[in-house]
């Protein structure tokens, strides 16, 4: 099937788990913002977790999408539309009839994602489908969907080929689905960051990491994929002389330059990073802070590691849930 962009929105790229195993030559992980949403769509038409999707920022893409199309939206809720009436989010979507999809602009969270049943046909560069934008590699020709290209979709599993009758069998027109979605508000809950004790933590003195965790930090204009530059309460090091060696950092790494405004790396992030890290942001929280716009204000809340460990494997078994739901 083919589906064809006819304007390619704000920042809409091919995104998918990520590059890894190659940052030791400098190459960028990449990947999703928000890796739940993209796993969770990914489950609802039936893929692997890991399958590329379309990351759209703010607002999304107008697209005209072939009858027979099966395809999820999952992530900040962009107002779609497909014949006038609203793309419901969270569940799987049967197109029954050539149809346009269009986007409004985010009414909650930042960042949507686009499954297809299928995935996207699009060739892997080292072993992933992400868009790398900076060096121009993977998704589609390493660029944001431009106007007039053309996206076909995968083959389908004997599994989706189920799915797809099914949802073809029910009512309703341009589109069908079926009479249950995810519930995902927690992604959009207005609780604090949870983070791990940093590598140099013991770089700042009490009185700095108490105003850390107690100091509302707002997420500047400044932001984007590769990290989001954070204004509030300066966090200077206990010896302004203190310096350190790079080191390899990761998504949800909290740096603190020497103005002492933080900096949280996100999925196009360097490789390696030469500042102090205070805090870690928890992998269950990161697609909470993905779906954060500038101008939002970030509390951080620390927690042990067992405690991390066990949001992640609450989150894993919730994703375990809904595909099993999927199945039914």
């Amino acid at each position: 099937m083919k589906i064809i962009v006819k304007k390619g929105g704000p920042l809409t790229t091919l995104q998918d788990t990520g590059r890894y195993g190659f940052q030791k030559y400098g190459v960028l992980v990449s990947g999703a913002m928000d890796l739940f949403s993209l796993k969770l769509g990914n489950i609802l038409v039936g893929n692997k977790e890991s399958e590329g999707a379309l990351e759209m920022t703010m607002s999304g893409p107008f697209l005209k999408l072939p009858a027979g199309l099966v395809f999820a939206l999952t992530g900040a809720d962009l107002g779609a539309k497909m014949g006038g009436k609203p793309v419901p989010l969270n569940r799987a979507v049967y197109v029954k009839e050539d149809s346009a999809l269009s986007f409004g602009f985010a009414a909650k969270g930042a960042r949507g994602y686009l499954t297809v049943a299928g995935g996207f046909a699009v060739p892997e560069v080292m072993n992933s489908k992400s868009t790398y934008l900076r060096a121009k590699i993977g998704g589609v020709g390493g660029a944001p969907l431009a106007d007039g290209t053309e996206l076909e979709t995968g083959d389908l599993t004997a599994e989706q080929e189920k799915l797809a009758a099914a949802l073809a069998g029910l009512g309703g027109k341009p589109f069908s689905t079926l009479g249950w979605s995810v519930g995902t508000e927690s992604l959009f809950a207005g609780e604090p960051i949870r983070v791990t004790q940093g590598l140099q933590a013991d770089w700042f003195s009490n009185a700095t990491l108490h105003a850390f965790f107690r100091s509302g930090y707002t997420i500047t204009a400044q932001s984007d994929r590769m990290g989001y530059r954070l204004s509030g309460t300066p966090l200077p090091y206990k010896d302004s002389s203190l310096e350190m060696i790079s080191e390899p950092v990761t998504f949800g790494s909290i740096q603190v330059p020497a103005d002492g405004n933080p900096i949280i790396l996100m999925a196009d992030r360097q490789t390696t990073g030469g500042y102090a890290k205070i805090g870690q942001v928890i992998q269950a929280d990161l697609p909470r802070l993905a779906q954060m716009k500038p101008g939002q204000t970030i509390y951080f809340q620390p927690v042990t590691l067992t405690q991390a460990e066990e949001a992640l494997a609450r989150q894993a078994d919730f994703l375990t849930d809904v595909a099993k739901m999927v199945k039914r």
